[in-house]
């Protein structure tokens, strides 16, 4: 039976930076995967659908050349050479991590795990691709296994693969649609529902909820939806689907808004209402392993209710971010080591929607600060305002903050458009340093660029603002 320090199961960017940080801390680790390295961000999930929507972009721009005083005639796409990008870009990624493996000295089990009782911690029994299972004992075990689209059975939103798609079907369609009904408006069904409307998809959005993107700011969500309707997309909100088939020739929903029904047809439909957890087959029942609707129940530093082993990423609930995976990771490994790392603070994890317009946002909105008690400052600055928006053609968004009256505590910044995926670090640095709004105001940003707006939103915040 092999041994090792800690085993981690599932190679996402939460397990795969789990066993470098703790390869780096002088641990012999193995990784455990069954399909490819990477996990599903790498392979079926962030990376290759930013590769599409990259696409996407570069296909709008060229439909607006002349605009820029430029000439591009008959613009075309190529869908099977989109895709093909996209997985080669996944491709490539893989591999880097299968380097990486390497590099650090870490074991790559290549199988399918189950956890049976063991000593220290639980033991590891892996299933190869031949049926055979080979025991594996260590100190520390780290389940890193994931999520999968959620299924709504009572409703028909069940993907096959065909006409009704999961995210791996709209990432590589077996046939191009003609038009779509995505179910589901946070970030996976608005970047899918973004993507293929900018390469002439009629595409609609069906959303439970009052309003999209329903984790943001409501301002921020107001301004995106008027925008993505510009776009195009038709959004249909307060709208329950009560059932959804395919035909003959595509797909047919019945929903139902405000108490009346009507049915819908579209060629094909993406099922984008959620995420379920990986924890079946893997032996939690019998360890006794707390789960909370189902996902793993972990404390501050990972840690589950049974010794030795620990969760992180999405199996141990949400924000379901690839990037929330990898910091749990670290701190999970550093807290197994003995280095006494800070616990997570959720409220200072970003979160990034890459449609067009982008859409990002950290800490709380404005209104769960108020429903917090806190007496806030709110600032705002509009992109039609910033010289270098308007020189990029990017004149639609906007820049929102939130701060504390009393403290000048930084509680959230919200934001929509061009490039805010990138400009949202800045809050989230500011937030971790604990930075008040006198040192974001007093901090110089350089001219032009689109982070002027940043230091706009917060001088707007305390009746200082300079360009509007």
């Amino acid at each position: 039976m092999s041994q090792f320090d800690l085993i981690v199961i599932g190679s996402g960017p939460g397990g795969y930076v789990a066993a470098i940080r703790a390869a780096q801390l002088g641990m012999k680790t193995a990784i455990v995967e069954r399909a490819e390295l990477g996990g599903i961000c790498l392979n079926w999930g962030c990376i290759p659908t930013k590769a599409l929507l990259r696409t996407a972009e570069v296909y709008r721009n060229m439909q607006h050349a002349k605009d820029f005083g430029l000439a591009a005639d008959n613009v075309r796409f190529d869908a099977k050479a989109v895709v093909d990008r996209s997985r080669k870009v996944a491709g490539r990624l893989s591999g880097g991590i299968a380097f990486l493996m390497k590099k650090h000295k870490i074991t790559v089990i290549a199988g399918t795990a189950r956890l049976e009782k063991g000593g220290v911690a639980p033991k590891v029994v892996v299933k190869d691709k031949d049926g055979k299972d080979t025991s594996y004992e260590a100190k520390h075990v780290i389940l890193a296994t994931g999520a999968r689209a959620r299924a709504v059975p009572q409703a028909g939103l069940v993907p096959d693969g065909k006409r009704i798609w999961a995210y791996r079907e709209a990432m590589t369609p077996p046939e191009w649609p003609q038009s779509l009904l995505v179910f589901g408006s946070g970030a996976i069904g608005i970047e899918f529902a973004s993507f293929y409307a900018a390469l002439g998809v009629k595409v609609t959005v069906i959303e439970m909820l009052d309003r999209i993107l329903p984790v943001e700011d409501e301002e921020i969500s107001a301004f995106a939806k008027k925008r993505f309707e510009k776009e195009g997309i038709v959004i249909r909100v307060a709208t329950t689907a009560k059932a959804l088939k395919a035909t003959a020739s595509g797909v047919e929903a019945i929903v139902e808004a405000g108490g009346k029904s009507e049915t819908l047809t579209a060629s094909h439909a993406i099922v984008a209402v959620g995420i379920q957890a990986n924890t079946e087959n893997l032996g939690l029942e019998a360890l006794g392993v707390k789960l909370d609707k189902g996902h793993v129940v972990i404390d501050g530093q990972c840690r589950t209710n049974v010794k030795g082993l620990y969760a992180i990423g999405d199996v141990a609930g949400a924000p379901w971010l690839a990037h929330k995976a990898s910091h749990e990771g670290v701190i999970c490994v550093e807290a197994i080591a003995g280095l006494h790392p800070h616990e997570m603070i959720k409220e200072r994890i970003p979160g990034c929607t890459y449609a067009h317009p982008q859409v990002a946002s950290v800490g709380l909105t404005e209104a769960k600060a108020k429903a917090a008690g806190r007496e806030v400052r709110v600032g705002r600055f509009p992109f039609v305002g910033n010289g270098k928006a308007i020189a990029l053609g990017e004149d639609q968004g906007m820049v929102k903050t939130v701060f504390d009256a009393k403290t000048g505590e930084l509680l959230g910044a919200h934001m929509v458009g061009a490039e805010v995926t990138e400009l949202i670090q800045g809050y989230v640095i500011a937030m971790q340093a604990e930075a008040t709004e006198e040192t974001l105001a007093s901090t110089i940003f350089p001219h032009p660029t689109l982070s002027e707006m940043m230091h706009e939103a917060v001088l707007d915040a305390y009746g200082r603002v300079l360009h509007v």
